[in-house]
């Protein structure tokens, strides 16, 4: 007997809509035995994780919190994924947008008026994570080189900078030896709202979620970002300038991870540290599949997954399960989706042994 998966002429349109329900039925139960092998009741599990994370309005700021890094990465990750290149190095790219950021909040913030730090601390955020970006986009529209490996090589250099920055040239002289660069003037910290720790993260992320659905259904540029993701070929036909369009996609990929990096370097840390490369921009390629690199469906998924997080924090304290059980059922969904998907479109066929 031999298990063979055969392509359809047709992928089944009926199971589209079915894919991301049931892979995430899939995971829960996957879920589920996993905590009966830990020992812990499945169903008061679960229950803590929504509490946790939208049992009060408290709890719900800090979803919105965790979410925020995450809309940007997922759309940094999907707005590349529209034209078929794979940006797998949102990591470094946030990065490059904190140090950007930070560096303009340390060094001229005292040399600036008020009013125009914030807008000058995001776009050189924006621009830090954009050069970033641009070097793998650069090597592909140029040389052909893949961009997967380029960009996720990007990342290791670019926590290398930051490291060699708060524990060296940029480290704080009054900090005790503590790795980290000096405290953000005030000026330099993103507004909060509520007495939360929800900042003006969350709305650039909405807005850029916005924006750039609206560049994708309505513009002739997002028309041929969609033409050349379908078919690079037909692109090529239709005289798409492909290798300009690549660089600008990856120039704007890395520009929203490293809106990322500022947001959570001046709206949450109000200091370069080590708490900046915590693993949100690989977060975010999972943020951007399982959100099919639809913006809104981006948003809604960075929401959950935020959810999953400060849920997998309050079980870790009141049940005393490892809070990384959320990154593994995260890894689960994602797994799950990438099977439907090949279900959806192959088909299983079990064949006789041949003789």
């Amino acid at each position: 007997m031999r298990i063979t998966l055969k392509r359809r002429v047709t992928p089944l349109p009926w199971t589209r809509h079915l894919i991301i329900p049931a892979s995430i039925l899939a995971a829960a139960i996957f879920g589920a035995v996993l905590f009966l092998w830990l020992g812990v009741n499945p169903a008061r599990a679960y229950m803590e994780i929504f509490n946790g994370a939208f049992g009060s309005p408290y709890d719900f700021s800090e979803v919105l919190v965790r979410a925020t890094p995450l809309i940007l990465c997922g759309l940094s990750v999907g707005l590349a994924g529209k034209m078929s290149i794979w940006n797998i190095g949102a990591e470094g790219q946030l990065v490059m947008g904190g140090v950007a950021g930070a560096g303009v909040a340390l060094f001229l913030s005292s040399h600036l008026p008020g009013p125009v730090i914030i807008p000058i601390m995001i776009a050189a955020g924006f621009l830090g994570g954009a050069f970033w970006g641009l070097i793998p986009g650069f090597l592909k529209a140029r040389l052909r080189v893949n961009e997967i490996i380029t960009s996720l090589m990007l990342n290791y250099v670019a926590i290398l900078w930051l490291e060699h920055l708060y524990f060296g040239p940029w480290r704080d002289p009054a900090g005790r030896g503590f790795p980290g660069t000096a405290m953000f003037p005030d000026s330099a910290w993103l507004p909060r709202f509520f007495g939360t720790r929800v900042h003006v993260g969350l709305l650039i992320g909405l807005a850029a979620a916005v924006l750039i659905w609206l560049v994708l259904a309505y513009t002739r540029w997002g028309y041929e970002i969609r033409v050349t993701g379908a078919n690079m070929r037909a692109a090529q036909y239709a005289r798409i300038n492909v290798t300009r369009n690549t660089l600008w996609i990856m120039l704007i990929s890395g520009g929203l991870a490293g809106l990322a990096g500022i947001c959570e370097t001046a709206g949450i840390h109000y200091r370069l540290q080590q708490g900046l490369a915590v693993g949100n921009g690989y977060v975010g390629i999972i943020v951007a599949w399982l959100g099919r690199l639809q913006p809104g469906s981006i948003v809604l998924i960075s929401i959950l997954l935020g959810g999953l997080m400060v849920g997998g924090d309050r079980i870790q304290i009141s049940m005393h399960v490892p809070s990384a059980i959320s990154l593994v059922l995260q890894g689960a969904i994602l797994f799950c989706i990438l099977g439907g998907q090949v279900f959806q479109e192959y088909e299983l066929r079990i064949l006789p042994k041949k003789r």
